[in-house]
Order: C-alpha cells, then sequence, then structure tokens
C-alpha cells in the first residue's frame, strides 16, 4: 500500500483583504479632507443689514480683508496694482460691476482708495456687499 504523502501545494489565489483595507482608508481620508479644501480660504465679516441684493456673478468680486489684503476674483492684489487689474478686467467685461466685500473692521479709508483707482481705472458701477442680518452663519 502507498502511503499518503502530503505535499505543500503553492497557493494561487491573491488575498486582496488588505488591498481593500487600505482603498477603505484613501476613500475615508478624502471624504473627510475635501470639504474643507472646498472652502475659500479668505475670510471676511460683512456688515450686516436686514435686506439684501442678490448680486451677479459676472461681477467683479474683491474682498478686502480684516489684515487689508485686497482679492481681486480671489487673487491677492496690492493697492498699487488695482488700477492694472482692473483695466485688464474691464476690457473683457465693460458693463459689469464692482461688487466690493470689506470686512466690517476695515477702515473707510481702505475702501475709498480702492474705489477712487478703480474708478481712474475705468470701473463706473460699484456695490458694496453686506450680509443678511435675519440669518445665522
Amino acid at each position: 500500500m502507498r502511503a499518503h504523502i502530503k505535499r505543500n501545494k503553492v497557493k494561487t489565489d491573491i488575498n486582496i483583504a488588505p488591498f481593500t483595507d487600505v482603498i477603505l482608508v484613501l476613500l475615508i481620508i478624502f471624504m473627510i479632507s475635501t470639504p474643507a479644501l472646498m472652502q475659500p480660504g479668505i475670510t471676511v465679516n460683512l456688515p450686516k443689514t436686514k435686506i439684501t441684493d442678490p448680486t451677479d456673478s459676472s461681477n467683479m468680486e474683491v474682498l478686502i480683508s480684516r489684515e487689508g489684503n485686497i482679492y481681486i476674483d480671489n487673487k491677492q492684489t496690492e493697492l498699487e496694482n488695482v488700477e492694472n487689474v482692473v483695466k485688464e478686467w474691464i476690457v473683457s467685461n465693460p458693463n459689469q460691476s464692482v461688487v466690493i466685500k470689506g470686512d466690517e473692521q476695515i477702515p473707510y479709508n481702505l475702501v475709498i482708495q480702492f474705489m477712487d483707482r478703480a474708478k481712474r481705472a475705468g470701473a463706473a458701477k460699484f456695490a458694496l456687499a453686506v450680509d443678511n442680518a435675519n440669518t445665522e452663519k
């Protein structure tokens, strides 16, 4: 009679459990980090009012932060360069307004300086953005 000899066979199956674990961890990381990436990095506390008008998205959006930094369409610009940037924008958007979103703590003089330079560049329509006092953030 033959003795049964047990042979070590090579396992040809692929174990995908570790791969699945890594993919699930990466998915969770992306799900958690994506909302943080989608938020704008410039924070401006607008003055509050009872009545607000919707703004047109094709208008030039100017943010003036609490520190006095000026952002035109989310690109930081020095006060000295405002005329050049506004001139370039007006060429492609001649009839649009300049919407100023200034932090409630900035000096009024900074808004006036910006508007003066933008007017010299050819901007004719201005709007001041505010938050609705009836809604909480």
